[in-house]
């Protein structure tokens, strides 16, 4: 008998597997494919500076934070003495800001990692913000996402501030 349980212990180790993915765990592609082309599209939205894109991408009452390093928060505090190093903000003046700059803007995304379980989600990844062809800053950006009737929405964004340019 001893033979046939582990044959058998072997044998689950190589279907259990197969069996998660058929029931969808362990495996979201079409989510995680869906989740990449909210992140292009955010990235378009401030290419082609359309505020009402970048809005329709936020779930409505989101949370917004940003952090900026030890060194941005000094460079900071000459100009601003009671600058905090943690600010909140929201999405609708991003929105606003991505709608309305004079000069070209963009950001852009390296070391994209997606996390989902097809109802929620995550994107981490670093990121460079340019105005007018020039990194003003850049750091580590996490989204929490959720998965509506509208498709993914970013629920929550947190994100870190290196200045760059520091005039």
């Amino acid at each position: 008998m001893k033979p046939v349980w582990s044959a058998l212990g072997l044998i689950s180790l190589f279907v259990m597997p197969l069996h998660a993915a058929e029931n969808g765990v362990g495996t979201h592609a079409t989510d995680n494919a869906q989740i990449l082309q909210l992140v292009e599209r955010f990235k378009g939205a401030i290419r082609a500076k359309d505020g009402e894109t970048m809005h329709s991408l936020f779930l409505p009452g989101g949370s917004w934070l940003q952090g900026l390093d030890k060194t941005s928060l000094a460079t900071v505090r000459t100009r601003e003495p009671n600058a905090r190093q943690f600010i909140p903000g929201n999405y609708e003046q991003f929105a606003k800001f991505v709608g309305s700059s004079p000069k070209p803007i963009e950001e852009t995304f390296d070391n994209v990692r997606i996390q989902t379980d097809g109802v929620v989600g995550t994107v981490y990844f670093d990121y460079r913000f340019l105005a007018d062809g020039k990194v003003t800053n850049h750091g580590v950006e996490t989204w929490q996402l959720v998965n509506t009737d509208d498709g993914w929405k970013i629920s929550a964004m947190l994100f870190s501030v290196v200045l760059d340019d520091k005039h």
